[in-house]
């Protein structure tokens, strides 16, 4: 039975900083079941007291102290957490700041929503842009302006496309489309018509079978679109046709969508629009 503890990601923005640093962490304690709680947009001294009541409750509730990582960037109120919360408190920005101010020989700013806000306009809209294209072209739904992809992703139905696709505009600021290998395609033995212009673009994503089979199933049950041996055809047949046309290609069957999306930036030499 897994050790279960709670951990609080306590922000003065949306918590995205402290979440993904924090979850990095908490991955290296694979036996540990954690039951995990964002608080945003704790900005005020009011806020700092509610969020150090709910930690306190938190605590008396689970009859153990909870884990809190703060990434509220003001001294006082960060000071204010670790002092009254009934919690191991690991605050983001007092370890790194401070060693970083006396490298620097420099005082930091401390304002908050410099990671995810739009402090940097040019930053925000090159990811609302991204967004914004990347969803237009979503499974081939348009080929206007195709030209102006950074990456085209092609691969067989439900194989990963769009969720890494959005990823990379989300994460990257990358212009991404997405284009579907069907059985079509297959017979002609060759590219869709509306890519064939962009094929130094192209990036392949495939599969195992029976991991597409798993999750085609979740969508249309019973179907011959979901059995395996269609699976195993769709693959074979994308697959052959991706190495005819020299077109990279990356397994995604093991791996999450942040690590396919930095393979492709890497692969790919693209160079992330947005921090």
């Amino acid at each position: 039975m897994p050790d279960r503890r709670t951990v609080l990601f306590i922000s003065d923005r949306t918590g995205i900083t402290a979440e993904m640093l924090g979850n990095s962490l908490l991955t290296q304690f694979e036996f540990f079941q954690f039951r995990r709680v964002t608080v945003p947009f704790v900005d005020s001294p009011e806020k700092v007291a509610e969020a150090i009541q709910l930690v306190n409750d938190i605590a008396r509730e689970d009859g153990r102290r909870p884990l809190v990582i703060s990434s509220v960037v003001d001294e006082a109120m960060s000071e204010t957490i670790r002092r009254n919360a009934n919690a191991l408190t690991l605050d983001l920005f007092q370890v790194f700041i401070q060693p970083l101010e006396a490298e620097l020989g420099a005082k930091s700013s401390h304002a908050a929503g410099r990671s995810h806000g739009i402090a940097n306009s040019h930053e925000y809209f090159a990811r609302m842009e991204a967004i914004n294209f990347t969803q237009a072209h979503d499974d081939g739904a348009t080929t206007r302006d195709l030209g102006k992809a950074q990456v085209i992703l092609v691969g067989v139905s439900r194989c990963g496309k769009t969720p890494t696709s959005l990823y990379l505009a989300l994460q990257f600021g990358i212009r991404a489309a997405n284009f579907p290998l069907t059985p079509e395609d297959f017979v002609d033995r060759k590219l869709p018509a509306s890519v064939l212009p962009f094929r130094d673009k192209l990036f392949g994503l495939t599969i195992q079978p029976e991991r597409l089979r798993e999750i085609r199933e979740e969508r249309r049950p019973s179907s011959k679109y979901a059995s395996l041996d269609n699976c195993r055809f769709e693959l074979r047949e994308a697959e052959a046709l991706m190495v005819r046309e020299r077109i990279v290609m990356l397994d995604t069957t093991t791996k999450s969508i942040e690590e396919i999306a930095t393979t492709i930036l890497h692969r790919a030499k693209l160079q992330r629009h947005v921090y």
